[in-house]
């Protein structure tokens, strides 16, 4: 069939924009052929606002790395391409997640990929009550949040939790605790969000004028999306260009230039940084809150996590204009800047895996907050009975993690089974007054000196 030669405004979805898009069924073709390197992912359809975010939230919900992507979406439709592979970079050969790819990306909406949740968090479901939360970050602040929700008498099942720039956000999925269900109880909820508001309250010192605030609702929520969005409407990204640990101001992670394309009405945008997993992902985020089109654009991350990311887009702000002053032109870039450096954690990555029992993250983060360690983010998941979270920790003042505090944080959790994962470098540097650094931890941890711990094997 023809393609329409007109289509409604971006965010114009009333009866007509359907029929268009019922009327020209997207193409989705998954090619292994024509690239050495990877699988290549050619996707044709009807354009709306936010279909590009869309398609790249399929393929990292699948856990699939982005190594080249190609945008072109000029006119009526979004014409993408995008070369793919696997964790370990191999091309897609299995048949169920290339049939899972086109049967998302053909559908009508956003459709949640069956594996989601696996290793990017926590994956949205309908059997939960999602709580949602923004505040001043100051250490044990999640302790607190988990305290409540355990003296309330609810269980934790996911949650993602980001700080970045002394705010913090979090994505809580809960259920009963003795019910396994929802809570759908309105006076419990209202008692849950009246306390969580009180511990989400920031101070004058942390936050200015912005307070914490708490929304619980029923239902699925996409944590890593609305972390974005929550981040963004908590003004995160505003204060400016650097940020601040320790009282040193700190270079920022990611390199954007904002430039002009009078002749096509066009604002270009680059973006320049280290590599790693869900960046395309993190900063077409930031673009869509902000509200800005992509029409074409360039994304280059092949050299892996060692190498340089290059991302490159021509875009225009919903009402059809480019960006039209300079405090536009700082936003979007403090916002960009912002969403690269949300997850790009420099602390310790800790990982604690044991079998879930009420309580449990409660105590784990009590540990963490009794022991001076500040949580910078947290992955927590929940499958079969286990709990398996992730950690990413500093001390108080954001240095690395001392050999000390780690030695008497694996003497009270010897009931779990920790895995050091990673280490980033500024982990990795000796701590100046603590007796030792990550290298040291990763010593005592080998020679088994924790007594009543249990290393199952540390690697990165």
């Amino acid at each position: 069939m023809a393609r329409c030669g007109e289509l409604v405004e971006e965010e114009d979805d009333d009866e007509y924009a359907k029929l268009v898009r019922r009327m020209n069924p997207p193409s989705v073709v998954i090619d292994n052929d024509s690239c050495d390197s990877a699988t290549v992912i050619r996707v044709d359809r009807v354009k709306k606002h936010g279909i590009l975010l869309e398609a790249v939230q399929v393929l990292v919900d699948l856990n699939l790395v982005i190594t080249k992507a190609y945008i072109s979406s000029d006119g009526n439709w979004f014409m993408d391409v995008f070369n793919v592979t696997d964790q370990d970079g191999n091309k897609l050969q299995n048949t169920e997640v290339t049939d899972c790819i086109k049967k998302c990306l053909e559908s009508e909406d956003y459709l949640v990929p069956p594996a989601s949740g696996l290793d990017g968090g926590a994956a949205p479901s309908e059997e939960t009550t999602c709580v949602e939360l923004t505040g001043t970050d100051r250490p044990g602040l999640l302790s607190e949040v988990c305290a409540v929700l355990a003296s309330l008498s609810c269980n934790i099942v996911n949650a993602e939790v980001w700080t970045h720039d002394r705010r913090a956000a979090a994505v809580i999925q809960i259920t009963d605790e003795a019910t396994g269900l929802p809570v759908r109880d309105g006076r419990r909820l209202s008692q849950l969000q009246e306390l969580l508001g009180n511990v989400m309250q920031g101070d004058s010192d942390g936050g200015g004028d912005r307070k914490g605030s708490t929304a619980v609702s029923l239902g699925a929520a996409h944590a890593e999306r609305r972390l974005h969005r929550l981040m963004l409407d908590d003004a995160d990204g505003d204060a400016g260009g650097e940020e601040r640990s320790g009282g040193v101001a700190v270079k920022p992670k990611a390199k954007v230039v904002v430039m002009d394309c009078t002749e096509r009405r066009y604002t270009v945008v680059i973006l320049r940084c280290r590599d790693r997993p869900r960046l395309l992902f993190d900063t077409l985020c930031a673009l869509t809150d902000l509200h800005y089109v992509v029409f074409h654009g360039t994304v280059d991350a092949e050299g892996g996590s060692s190498k340089e990311a290059y991302q490159e887009y021509y875009v225009r702000h919903v009402d059809g204009h480019p960006v039209r002053c300079d405090a536009e032109r700082l936003r979007l870039v403090r916002c960009l800047v912002a969403a690269v450096e949300r997850r790009a954690s420099d602390g310790l990555e800790l990982e604690v895996k044991t079998e879930d029992r009420a309580g449990l993250l409660s105590e784990i983060t009590r540990v963490f907050r009794e022991n001076s360690l500040s949580i910078i983010r947290a992955v927590i998941t929940t499958k079969d009975g286990e709990a398996d979270d992730t950690f990413y920790v500093s001390d108080a003042y954001g240095n690395p993690v001392n050999g000390k505090a780690m030695e008497t944080l694996g003497e009270q959790l010897g009931h779990a089974v920790l895995r050091v994962k990673s280490n980033s470098r500024a982990a990795i540097k000796r701590a100046e007054d603590g007796g030792g650094g990550a290298a040291s931890i990763i010593g005592n941890l080998l020679k088994g000196s924790f007594q009543g711990f249990r290393l199952i094997r540390s690697y990165s």
